[in-house]
């Protein structure tokens, strides 16, 4: 089970996820987090991933003076549980309410239901 993380840990987990590399220096991350307007000191960020690391989430490795982190749960993988864990407190675990809420909540754009429409569809031809 993926555990929950703080928003600023998230922020920084959004850089490594999106980071085409298969690793992620700290400078590349405090450099990110400063172009979202996100800019953070070095002793917080250090704090930050040392929690990432100690839950779980990364995997950290100095080479020489650097630091470099490694994703261990991937971006879909947190989301699917995040997710999870949304509709079960929420939706007490109902799919179909959650979804009738998109749609009957007007939540979605025209072009995000057909997208939701056909994903369902092909969902459906899987079986």
């Amino acid at each position: 089970m993926v555990q929950q993380i703080s928003d600023a840990e998230l922020e920084i987990m959004k850089i490594v996820w999106g980071n085409p590399e298969d690793v992620t220096l700290f400078s590349h991350i405090m450099e990110e987090l400063a172009l979202k307007g996100k800019p953070c000191q070095k002793n917080t960020l250090i704090v930050l991933l040392s929690r990432l690391v100690n839950k779980g989430f990364l995997k950290a490795k100095k080479i020489g003076r650097r630091n470099e982190y490694t994703a261990l749960v991937s971006e879909m993988e947190y989301q699917t549980e995040q997710t999870r864990n949304f509709m079960n407190k929420v939706y007490e675990g109902n799919v179909k309410e959650l979804v009738s809420n998109l749609i009957f909540g007007d939540l979605l754009e025209d072009e995000e239901y057909e997208e939701l429409r056909s994903l369902l569809e092909k969902g459906r031809k899987k079986d």
